[in-house]
């Protein structure tokens, strides 16, 4: 009679649990495995023969059959050798004690019989634990970031030998005591702090607005005028993470690289170059892993001279910025990650970056102008909230010592902000930028005068429904900074500041 046991393979959000089943019988010694294995799978043999030898467990001589149901979903994860060992010496009668249903098995093995960290531990515990499965045998070098998962088991193994001693009750491996793990009061770090940035008064008001009701923001302006340090110093006043957002943030950062057991508490700021491949910034590849835009999930995504990235990256933003997800589909399988980001995007009014300033001579032509603005759609213009204009500052005062106000004063007004969203909408995670028509309509709260402002704006300045809407999520992240319950007149008129201006090319060019 086979032995049954379990481990588990996530895809993206989703998890799906894997009986390893194992039968021995007569024939000529060999391990096969069947059930839709790939190669990283299937070379599994040989890291269980070289485990055991070390581990001074003998190998049945055998055939050896494993079989990975369910077998029409592909495999590729080197995280069930452990699972295979264990159902081997289990179907051999080499152990005393079986484990108990319900106990999953998580590991890869080395020739020398050590467990070895696996990609991904975060999201393959939250799927199972999704399927009331708490119990867990994991890498020990897994444990730190699995201690970030409430309410579960952990039972961290450090080799082969350490179970065998286990399932004969010579040693038992212990329930690893695992407490709360407080990470969320760690402040976001960055190089750059507004106090730093001279002028801009504009710019950093608009970006404070942004980070307190997670609103998208492009900034626009000629070269050297600041954009990129206005940017890079957002991450000074964001807010801290919450629990539930450290434990995301850490299980996408693991998916797409080799740290298994670091745990990330602060806010991603993702900065790719404009020459980066697609699937880098989208997501991809043989077997699906998070881009830039899932590994900004709860942080900020930086696109520095926006119109210069491929037409299919910047395509690619119109459902996570709609959806807060991004599907990755490829012939195989299909992948959802969580994306839910600040876009902060800048571009120059031309290629040269000069077009309209004046003591400036542009040197770009007319078709050339159209060309770079109409690198960006109407549907992705139509999603990003906050348009500001960068001008420059004069020479004179940038070595000057006037008071700029800092980015741990800002922070505290957003922080407070956050706060009240996070009362109003009954969750840590939602801001005002995320607000729905029907939320607009219950939570909202304008006054008579705001309504009346923003009608007649509507009316005189052409805006579409969208930016309608748009314009009141704003109005509302204003009046939550100023302590305000309800939306005023002064709050929209400046939210209205922010809209998208028509932008054309002057016909004389021709």
């Amino acid at each position: 009679m086979g032995v049954k046991l379990q481990s588990i393979v996530e895809t993206g959000l989703q998890g799906v649990i894997v009986d390893i089943e194992c039968q021995i019988s007569n024939g000529l010694p060999s391990i096969i495995i069947v059930g839709f294995a790939n190669k990283a799978v299937d070379e599994a043999k040989e890291r269980i023969r070289g485990a055991f030898v070390n581990s001074d467990v003998d190998l049945p001589r055998k055939r050896i059959t494993i079989n990975l149901a369910p077998a029409d979903m592909p495999k590729d994860s080197s995280s069930f050798d452990l699972a295979i060992a264990v159902a081997i010496m289990l179907s051999a009668k080499q152990c005393k004690e079986e484990i108990p249903e319900g106990h999953l098995i998580i590991g890869e093995l080395g020739l020398d019989g050590a467990v070895r960290s696996v990609r991904g531990i975060i999201g393959k515990l939250l799927a199972a634990r999704q399927m009331g499965l708490k119990h867990f045998f994991i890498p020990v070098g897994n444990l730190n970031q699995a201690s970030l998962i409430p309410d579960v088991v952990l039972y961290p193994v450090n080799n082969l030998r350490d179970l065998y001693l286990h399932l004969n009750s010579t040693v038992p491996i212990k329930p690893a005591v695992v407490g709360p793990v407080k990470l969320g009061s760690k402040r976001p770090k960055s190089n750059q702090d507004f106090k730093h940035i001279v002028g801009q008064i504009r710019a950093k008001r608009a970006l404070e607005i942004a980070a307190a009701g997670g609103h998208n923001v492009l900034l626009n302006g000629p070269p050297g005028t600041g954009k990129s340090m206005l940017a890079k110093a957002l991450p000074s006043i964001l807010p801290p993470m919450s629990q539930e957002e450290i434990l995301e943030v850490t299980h996408l950062h693991s998916l797409a690289s080799k740290n298994y057991d670091v745990i990330i508490a602060e806010r991603p700021f993702r900065s790719p170059h404009h020459s980066a491949s697609d699937n880098s910034i989208i997501g991809g590849g043989q077997n699906p892993r998070p881009g830039e835009i899932s590994l900004s999930h709860n942080g900020v995504l930086f696109l520095d001279e926006f119109p210069e990235f491929h037409r299919p990256s910047i395509e690619a933003l119109r459902q996570p910025l709609e959806d807060r997800i991004i599907s990755v589909a490829r012939t195989k399988d299909t992948v959802e990650f969580p994306a839910h980001f600040m876009l902060i995007a800048t571009a120059n009014p031309c290629p040269c970056g000069y077009y309209g300033i004046a003591n400036k001579s542009c040197v770009c032509l007319p078709h050339q102008i159209l060309k770079y603005r109409r690198k960006l759609s109407g549907p992705i213009i139509d999603r990003i909230d906050m348009y500001v204009d960068v001008d420059e500052v004069l020479h004179k005062k940038l070595l000057t010592d006037e008071a700029q106000e800092d980015s741990e004063a800002i922070a505290k007004r957003v922080v407070l902000a956050r706060q009240k969203q996070t009362k109003r909408f009954d969750s840590a995670s939602k801001t005002n930028g995320d607000m729905s028509n029907q939320d607009i309509k219950k939570l909202a709260l304008l006054s008579d005068e705001a309504r009346e402002l923003l009608n007649q704006a509507a009316e005189k300045l052409q805006i579409s429904a969208r930016s309608y809407m748009r314009s009141i999520k704003i109005a509302r992240t204003i009046a939550d900074l100023e302590n305000s319950e309800y939306i005023e007149a002064g709050h929209m008129s400046e939210a209205l500041q922010y809209r998208r201006r028509p932008a054309e090319v002057s016909a004389s060019l021709y």
